[in-house]
């Protein structure tokens, strides 16, 4: 998800399946969307950027990211940290435009749209709905190009960070709840370094006795020494199981 500072008033609802827009260099406002955003960050858009920058996931939170938690919020969400100037520009945008575009995060991707999603009932699956976000500078919106939804989709490579997102909204959009008080702080402790502190959840499982409580099979112990990706949905499977006490791990 991505906000600007007057997001209240840019975002209407996507009619019909098609919409009109083009981004080029050529264009006028060109990168003036990069700036002064509370760009949230999935689990997926860190691993692909702080593998893009060869930094341990440590590293890429305290030099490019802050977190929040605000009223209402079950979980709290780390956004991008914007530069420190009068612009406050994304750290990653250049006058060329994005330096890690290959790896940018999801909202980046989907921008013009904005997608609402929750799993609140899981056997009606994922429910979404999408936005237009119509900035007043931007320019876009009166190009040609015309858009079907999924073409937009499969044009900015979406499908696969929905396809990671999903079992992280799962869990953030759950109804159900996290015990007792004394439990809370810990559980949010876990949550957040299992969805973002990846190199350090690693540490967790493979420094600690952890295996010896919960099966697993040996190639896929293994996996999770290096496959970042396999990791995480390691780690989703686990925080349903220790926030939630679904049946997603098998003890011993």
């Amino acid at each position: 998800m991505v906000m600007t500072d007057n997001g209240h008033d840019i975002f209407r609802s996507l009619e019909g399946d098609s919409f009109r827009f083009d981004c080029h260099k050529g264009i006028s406002c060109f990168t003036q969307c990069c700036a002064k955003l509370q760009l949230v960050l999935t689990p997926y858009d860190v691993i692909r950027i702080k593998n893009r920058l060869g930094l341990h996931s440590q590293e890429f939170l305290t030099r490019y990211t802050d977190t929040i938690l605000k009223d209402k919020m079950k979980f709290p969400v780390v956004i991008l940290k914007m530069n420190d100037d009068e612009d406050r520009r994304c750290p990653f945008v250049t006058s060329d435009g994005c330096a890690i575009y290959e790896d940018r995060p999801g909202a980046c991707r989907l921008y013009p749209l904005a997608r609402a999603s929750t799993v609140a009932n899981p056997k009606k699956g994922m429910l979404e709905k999408f936005f237009i976000v119509k900035e007043p500078h931007c320019m876009g919106f009166k190009e040609d190009r015309l858009w079907s939804l999924d073409e937009w989709m499969n044009h900015e490579g979406l499908n696969q960070y929905n396809e990671m997102n999903n079992r992280w909204v799962e869990i953030v959009t759950s109804d159900k709840d996290l015990g007792s008080d004394s439990d809370v702080t810990k559980k949010m402790q876990m949550f957040f370094m299992a969805s973002y502190n990846l190199d350090r959840f690693r540490d967790f499982i493979f420094h600690s006795s952890f295996f010896s409580h919960f099966y697993e099979d040996a190639e896929k112990i293994n996996r999770l020494k290096y496959d970042d990706v396999a990791l995480m949905l390691f780690a989703f499977d686990w925080l349903k199981f220790s926030l939630y006490g679904e049946p997603t791990m098998t003890p011993i």
